[in-house]
């Protein structure tokens, strides 16, 4: 009787695994991709770029977005092109998805490339041996959000000002400001029937 429920434990981790095991790599990859970018600035005795989640979201979307393109077109380092936000069609999509106000997003630069397989050396020569490289080494840019799909890594560089800081939308903060006003209102009613008894 407890052999059956045994299995089917063992079956839910096994499925859990390989549900899960793929976007792992995935991250390692970005990771270690961001670990070498800020190992290159170091070396060029600037800061490291810290880790921006809500940049890291619009890389995940774009990167998904271009994992159909084909790889070869844009392998070669003279056809790597870095561009602003306002270039990319769907970036209003991608900043709504992500909760991004897009009025902190201008200064901001995003760097696309395609290496088969996503080999290390290779993604990092196209960032730092590129027309990338002069962003890299300007010390405005602070944060960095990475993203990966298929062949396809992309870093977006953020700033520390706000024109570049990809900070939250608007609907976003309110409705943080809301549910904290809703939290506060709870545990005085909470408190106020605790005093009570």
């Amino acid at each position: 009787m407890s052999s059956p429920s045994y299995f089917s434990i063992f079956g839910v981790f096994a499925i859990a695994f390989l549900f899960f095991s793929s976007p792992v790599l995935s991250k390692d990859e970005e990771d270690n991709l961001l670990q070498g970018l800020n190992s290159y600035r170091q070396a060029q005795n600037l800061p490291p770029l810290a880790k921006n989640a809500k940049a890291d979201c619009i890389a995940e979307e774009i990167a998904d977005d271009n994992k159909d393109q084909p790889c070869a077109v844009t392998t070669a380092k003279s056809n790597v092109v870095p561009s602003r936000p306002s270039q990319i069609t769907k970036f209003m999509d991608y900043a709504e998805k992500c909760k991004v106000d897009i009025n902190t997003t201008t200064d901001a630069i995003v760097m696309p490339v395609c290496v088969p397989k996503l080999v290390q050396t290779l993604l990092l020569a196209n960032y730092t041996h590129s027309q990338y490289a002069k962003y890299l080494n300007d010390s405005r840019f602070v944060g960095a959000g990475v993203g990966s799909e298929d062949d396809w890594m992309v870093v977006v560089l953020t700033t520390g000002a706000s024109g570049g800081s990809f900070e939250g939308s608007g609907t976003e903060s309110l409705m943080a400001s809301v549910w904290g006003c809703v939290a506060l209102a709870l545990l005085g009613l909470m408190i106020g029937n605790f005093v009570r008894l």
